[in-house]
């Protein structure tokens, strides 16, 4: 039972998080999101965003940008549940990964594609 509340309350901070993540449409979101529809920026099985093969690093800035915005959020969450940031981070891109649109560039296991429709 003591584990079943751990887990659950592991799962209810990541909701919290992205629900925090997908409220906050800062200009540097809506910038990642014009990033990664020009195939400038690519999202990573370990939460961050980076630039995907064949890119220009025009979208270098905005993407350091938001990987440390991210880190921090992950970094409260890791530490709240006791659990390690790369931990945080993988289950954040597992939890996002549906919303992605076909066509975003998504680099999982250390092989970059394209996420098919």
């Amino acid at each position: 039972m003591k584990r079943l509340q751990t887990i659950f309350v592991r799962l209810s901070a990541i909701m919290l998080l992205v629900v925090a993540m997908t409220a906050s449409a800062s200009a540097l979101d809506l910038d990642a999101a014009a990033a990664r529809a020009k195939g400038l920026a690519g999202e990573v099985d370990n939460g961050f965003l980076a630039v995907p093969p064949g890119a220009s690093n025009e979208a270098a800035p905005v993407i350091a940008a938001i990987n440390n915005q991210r880190r921090a959020e992950y970094a409260k969450i890791a530490a709240q549940n006791n659990l390690e940031l790369q931990v945080v981070g993988t289950m954040m891109f597992q939890k996002i990964y549906p919303r992605f649109p076909a066509g975003t560039w998504v680099q999982i296991q250390g092989t970059w594609k394209q996420k098919a429709p």
